[in-house]
């Protein structure tokens, strides 16, 4: 039953997303966890059926399909792999976009296009060590020495790093300017002689995604690499940052469905008493709160990605969303892990990586607190 109101080439991609989620990424995931290993075979893969470039128009070589076909994808990889749905995430909904939003003909054909089929890797450097939440903070500067920018900084948490070709930079260019004034976008193709890419940081959550802090040591790149306006990037940035928060969403509610579908399915096999534990009315309560907080946070997720798709301004609902589905997965997870007891703990059943994974939600691309002063400020100057 189509309960979404779905178009065809939604279901089809949704299905393709299931089917390859189901058959491969649930063999591997756990294993590429414990071994902290990026899952290069299954990004590979998700390339070749699209996934990379689901939003991108066909000229660039993408599938031009809609941001509710790419939240399919997002929700279908993470009911097994958060790890690849974000390494996804920050590639498509991060990564690429600033190039697709404002780049010119030429960026759009050398960086853009590769991208979108999967034949680079894309990272988003936005992040630096004392500027998270309050990203117009940034010290990483950009100086035009003739044809030549000449880039100095440094960046934290960027996901993607160790395999990506093609860097989103975010970087000072009117050193005068306060706040988010006078930043600007840069393309920064990886190897260029003093730019370092450092270790990725060992996370609690993710494990299979590497964070990475990044370097520039008077680092240049062509005139021609600044994508849109000379000092304004920063509402580039935040229009990308609205992306992926709901493609993140996305990412919360798929973690949320595969802890359902598994602490289901154990209530069903464990026995006590005599009986299966579903019949424990305790048990029962839990699964069915589970899956309503799961349908209401994929309601407003598909409604504000239909509000992307059809130009209606959605930063509140974007902000939103991201706040409640986050922390909508980690309410579910903790569920899902007591209906499954002292096995919840375990490896072996998964529920405990999810568990894990499901707190970085409520962290990156805008912690929840931050999530509350945007909507705060959003609802405040509406009433």
């Amino acid at each position: 039953m189509n309960k979404y109101f779905l178009t065809e080439d939604q279901l089809m991609i949704q299905e393709l997303a299931k089917k390859f989620a189901d058959e491969v990424v649930a063999a591997t995931v756990t294993e590429l966890d414990e071994k902290h290993e990026f899952p290069m075979a299954e990004v590979k893969q998700c390339a070749e059926m699209g996934f990379l470039g689901v939003c991108v128009p066909e000229e660039y070589g993408g599938a031009g399909l809609d941001h509710l076909s790419d939240v399919l994808v997002m929700e279908q990889l993470a009911r097994h792999s958060s790890s690849l749905a974000s390494i996804i995430d920050a590639h498509a909904s991060l990564g690429s976009m600033p190039i697709l939003m404002a780049g010119s003909e030429e960026q759009k054909q050398k960086y853009l296009a590769p991208a979108a089929t999967g034949e680079t890797l894309c990272a988003f450097a936005l992040t630096e060590p004392q500027s998270g939440s309050d990203a117009a903070q940034i010290r990483t500067t950009a100086v035009l020495d003739g044809d030549e920018w000449v880039i100095n900084g440094s960046k934290a948490f960027i996901t993607n790093s160790t395999y990506a070709s093609t860097f989103l930079v975010a970087a000072k260019t009117d050193l005068e300017a306060k706040g988010s004034r006078g930043i600007s976008i840069f393309i920064v193709p990886a190897g260029l002689p003093g730019f370092e890419v450092g270790k990725p940081e060992e996370k609690m959550s993710n494990r299979s995604s590497y964070s990475c802090p990044l370097s520039f040591t008077d680092v240049r790149i062509p005139k021609e690499n600044l994508v849109g306006e000379l000092n304004r990037g920063f509402p580039i940035f935040m229009k990308c940052v609205d992306d992926g928060r709901v493609a993140i969403s996305a990412v919360a509610v798929g973690m949320a469905q595969g802890v359902l579908e598994r602490a289901a399915k154990y209530s069903k096999e464990r026995v006590t008493f005599g009986h299966p534990i579903c019949e424990n009315q305790a048990i029962a309560f839990k699964l069915a709160e589970m899956a309503t907080e799961i349908e209401v946070a994929r309601a407003m997720l598909y409604n504000t990605a239909r509000m992307s798709d059809n130009g209606v301004p959605f930063s509140k609902e974007a902000t939103m969303c991201k706040m409640f589905c986050s922390e909508m997965c980690v309410r579910v997870c903790d569920m899902g892990l007591q209906i499954m007891g002292g096995y919840g703990l375990c490896n072996e059943y998964e529920v405990e990586r999810f568990y894990r994974d499901a707190k970085l939600l409520t962290i990156g691309e805008g912690t929840s607190e931050i999530c509350r002063m945007v909507v705060g400020r959003h609802v405040l100057k509406e009433y």
